[in-house]
């Protein structure tokens, strides 16, 4: 008797599955659209109605692509899937309204090495209340399966945004003049950057279990670590209606210093004052358990802030009446100055936190 022929789910790939989860978010993905969203899911690609930028003098699309690295690893240890999609979302639209541009649409792909319909529904979940909160629909992504390459319970996520900004309203450092005020929006904790060093100091070094119950978090390590990246995209397009903003910077890998670098021109420099804040609990604990430098820190971890604005210092009341009014924790930071010959950095951190 000849043995049968193979197959692609002896292969490992359960289509039948795949189906299953395409039916299951298909209530979540619903939820995060906009009028301009064309058709359903299902399409071989999302349709969006450009007809709607008609009102602009010269739109400006706006793209970008990013993932939420290792903190995938502390969704899967947790068995938790249903937050993990809103970091997602908030990586991506967060570099979009940077330049002061509106998020449109998302696109999502979602790697397993193996389907489990719920489990793939509760990412998608997290992606479409994500795409809620920025203002942005959800038109379309892919699930692929890759057994033999991946565990079965291992996956990642990756996101691209596209996003309209009017051509004479695009923000960023040839806008910024000595004087201006630099804003600093609290983070809701690590966000999705520096979970390498986090996972290497508390897990490898300290052998912290993720049901340990941290005093000074309030909670368990795990709940800490798994907590959702703050989505700032409509709290900065609200600021750009109700005063004058000149930059954004999105506080992501590389911390705080060399993400605000990015938009500071030449010849100007920002002084941010450490005093004028107190990180929270988890920074200082990273710090302790692995005896990590604080330049270490600072430039692997936002160390409390999430978002910066860059705003002229008539704008700064109104600023953070608008900020505090959206429930968004800001404070003023720093101010620009101009850089001397010995200012060899664009972004100069002083003093020590407060507490």
């Amino acid at each position: 008797m000849s043995e049968s022929g193979s197959t692609y789910a002896a292969a490992g790939v359960d289509i039948e599955a795949g189906d299953r989860a395409v039916e299951l978010m298909k209530e979540w993905v619903k939820k995060a659209s906009r009028p301009e969203v064309v058709g359903g899911l299902g399409g071989f690609a999302g349709l969006f109605d450009a007809s709607a930028l008609a009102r602009y003098q010269r739109p400006l699309l706006a793209s970008a692509t990013d993932g939420v690295g290792t903190k995938v690893d502390i969704a899967r240890r947790m068995g938790v899937y249903d937050t993990i999609g809103r970091d997602l979302v908030g990586m991506v639209v967060d570099d979009l309204v940077v330049c002061g541009a509106e998020p449109l649409f998302m696109t999502d792909y979602i790697c397993v090495g193996k389907v489990y319909p719920e489990r793939v529904a509760a990412i998608v979940k997290g992606i479409a209340e994500g795409c809620t909160l920025a203002g942005c629909a959800l038109v379309g992504g892919e699930t692929a399966e890759h057994p033999g390459l991946l565990g079965a319970d291992d996956f990642d996520v990756a996101g691209a945004g596209t996003g309209v900004v009017e051509a004479d309203r695009v923000l960023g450092a040839e806008r910024i003049r000595t004087g201006d005020a630099v804003i600093a929006m609290a983070s809701s904790g690590l966000h999705s950057n520096g979970y390498s060093l986090v996972r290497h100091v508390l897990f490898d070094r300290a052998g912290w279990a993720l049901d340990r119950e941290v005093p000074e978090l309030g909670r368990t390590l795990g709940e800490e670590l798994l907590e959702p990246t703050r989505i700032y995209s409509l709290d900065c397009l609200a600021l750009t209606r109700t005063t004058e903003v000149h930059a954004f910077s999105h506080i992501t890998g590389g911390g705080l210093a060399n993400n605000l670098a990015r938009v500071i021109p030449e010849g100007l420099r920002a002084v941010v004052d450490r005093s004028t804040w107190t990180p929270g609990a988890i920074f200082q604990l990273v710090g302790e358990a692995g005896s990590v430098e604080r330049l270490e820190l600072e430039k692997t971890l936002n160390m409390g802030v999430g978002m910066m604005a860059v705003v002229p210092a008539g704008s700064v009341d109104v600023a953070l009446t608008t900020l505090a009014d959206r429930g968004v924790e800001a404070w003023v930071s720093g101010e620009i100055t101009e850089r001397t010959a010995g200012d060899a950095e664009a972004v100069t951190l002083t003093g020590d936190h407060a507490g």
